[in-house]
């Protein structure tokens, strides 16, 4: 067999090289954007879901912002049960403050949040931070003015 023929007939240089190009793109590129697209689509869920909840309370507002106890537990049975609502309150002014009988401050606003925990898969040690008890959950706070 000539060498010139040899160079000339090419057909199988591909295929040793292959394996290791799908491997680089899978592990590389692939598996981390997948990592970015479950925790974006998580995002979007459980912000969703505090905008949904803050809809649903926008027109039912207490009625007495001083003791809204009762008002409070039948707003929550509204909220989506995959992103359960935590620090649910109802501040009153600019300054951040709970209201009360001595704070009924206008404006007035509803703040609380609800958390995700992420499970990546390739990601870990950049979108988790340590020293947490679960490093990967996140906190997403919300608020809205009612009045």
């Amino acid at each position: 067999m000539s060498r010139k023929r040899f160079i000339a007939d090419q057909r199988g240089a591909v295929a040793f090289e292959m394996p290791f190009v799908y491997l680089f793109l899978f592990m590389i590129v692939l598996l981390p954007l997948a990592d970015l697209g479950i925790m974006g689509f998580q995002f979007i869920s459980a912000f969703q879901a505090l905008r949904g909840f803050g809809q649903s309370i926008q027109y039912s507002p207490p009625p007495d912002v001083t003791s809204a106890s009762t008002w409070t537990t039948a707003a929550l049975a509204k909220a989506d049960a995959n992103y359960p609502i935590s620090n649910f309150q109802l501040v009153c002014g600019d300054s951040g403050t709970v209201c009360s009988s001595s704070n009924t401050v206008s404006p007035k606003y509803y703040s609380y949040t609800t958390s995700i925990t992420l499970q990546p898969m390739v990601l870990k040690s950049v979108l988790c931070t340590s020293g947490n008890t679960n490093p990967c959950t996140f906190t997403l706070p919300y608020s809205e003015r009612f009045q």
